[in-house]
């Protein structure tokens, strides 16, 4: 028996990296998925995917944008209307978001930042909860981080603020949704090699971040999946409020991104602006 059969999941930024990743696990463990995603182009080949091989009824895609309520209302609504229910929801989406220098970081790079990485897991949580609650059987509720909520040299730093606020909302939302019997819990990716994070430039990004970490591999997508399966199934019963933290023991090394990648992060930056990773929009950066 799959690990998720029957469950009724929903997975932002499921066209890509991780999130595909995901949606592929997802659907081996017996699952009915929606593929929620701002890019209709990688969202089409993602559900083209699925459905070669052979998961032609159990599988959608919704065009959102996590940022906007009305859009997170209707991805999760598609799942009902479409599944019966929901029962997971990964709220994954990503940008890379602001980079530069603090002194150089304009409030719209905030912004655009913040809206996509913390209202979206936010507005993810608020309405799958009013879902789950309803329905009165509980759920999973699984929140992408990072592993520089956890550092002060581990991400960009609009980006790592944001992410900490992901942390601190799961575990409010943990204790807030215990008594539904509803499990929140984070992941907290190292250097995983999808296509926001190789920006076009994979087998240089690849081949940094194999030696970026402890483990000598690099990170893939995959290797997310697993750990949302693993937090999203009944193994996890008992796990609620936690972050787990899927970095090739990065973490334990210290990730010191200013060293490792000096042209994005920190004072010695000598670019500015944003990113908008693979939702198929231009970043907007400034060389200085």
């Amino acid at each position: 028996m799959a690990r998720l059969d029957g469950r009724v999941a929903v997975i932002t930024g499921g066209a890509s990296g991780m999130g595909r990743a995901t949606v592929l696990r997802f659907l081996q463990e017996g699952a009915r998925v929606v593929i929620a995603d701002f890019n209709v182009d990688t969202g089409a080949e993602v559900l083209a995917q699925a459905e070669s091989l052979g998961y032609t009824d159990v599988v959608a895609f919704h065009r959102t944008d996590v940022a906007r309520e009305e859009d997170v209302e209707a991805m999760l609504r598609t799942a009902v209307e479409r599944f019966g229910g929901l029962d997971i929801v990964f709220n994954n989406a990503g940008v890379g978001g602001a980079i530069g220098p603090m002194t150089e970081t304009t409030v719209e790079s905030w912004d655009y930042t913040f809206d996509v990485l913390a209202k979206g897991v936010f507005l993810g949580m608020k309405h799958a909860a009013r879902i789950m609650r309803a329905q009165g059987r509980g759920g999973a509720i699984i929140n992408t981080a990072s592993i520089a909520a956890l550092s002060g040299d581990g991400g960009p730093m609009i980006y790592s603020a944001a992410k900490s606020a992901v942390v601190s909302l799961t575990q409010s939302a943990a204790v807030e949704l215990a008594a539904d019997r509803i499990r929140v819990n984070a992941i907290c990716p190292g250097y995983i090699a999808t296509p926001l994070a190789e920006g076009g430039r994979a087998e240089e990004t690849r081949e940094r971040f194999r030696t970026a970490q402890p483990w000598p591999d690099y990170g893939r997508g995959e290797h997310i999946a697993g750990a949302a399966l693993f937090l999203a199934c009944d193994d996890a019963e008992f796990v609620t409020g936690e972050a787990l933290v899927v970095d090739g023991g990065l973490m334990a090394a210290g990730p010191q991104l200013s060293r490792n990648f000096p042209r994005t992060s920190g004072r010695n930056s000598r670019v500015s602006g944003i990113t908008k990773g693979t939702t198929g929009e231009a970043p907007e950066i400034v060389r200085f």
